[in-house]
């Protein structure tokens, strides 16, 4: 099974003391041991660095502690999926085309990422965003 994971479970996987930890890194794990393959969009490696280095958390994680963890934790063990420049044309055509606005552009992105890439599940906290951006992939939108 092909797993994206997005922002919304990635931050909460690496941080302990996240309210959601427990929920989400079991996926993390999941793609890192397992069988399945864990996707990541590359927009979401730029999105995890700035959370986790603003994450209003005692004591704060510092750039360098960021960057190695975005490395090791997200770059080395997933599939970063880029998108080219026809790519966002297609996303922009596909919102304007639905009267979407705003930023469900970056959620229409990273649905899209996992199109692209043959996803069979995306996984998110953010469903309702998700789900409204590519209704037709509604189905592969779940929650940890």
């Amino acid at each position: 099974m092909r797993i994206l994971l997005d922002t919304s479970v990635l931050v909460p996987s690496l941080v302990r003391s996240h309210p959601f930890h427990s929920q989400a890194a079991p996926w993390l794990n999941k793609v890192i041991g397992g069988p399945d393959t864990g996707l990541v969009a590359a927009h979401s490696l730029a999105e995890v660095y700035a959370t986790l280095t603003t994450l209003p958390i005692k004591p704060s994680l510092s750039p360098a502690t960021v960057r190695q963890l975005v490395r090791l934790n997200i770059r080395d063990v997933l599939e970063v999926v880029f998108l080219s420049d026809d790519d966002y044309v297609t996303v922009i055509e596909h919102l304007s085309h639905n009267n979407i606005t705003g930023g469900a552009t970056y959620d229409a992105l990273i649905v899209f990422a996992a199109i692209k890439a043959g996803a069979d599940q995306i996984v998110t906290y953010n469903l309702r965003h998700f789900r409204r951006v590519f209704p037709a992939y509604a189905h592969l939108i779940t929650a940890p």
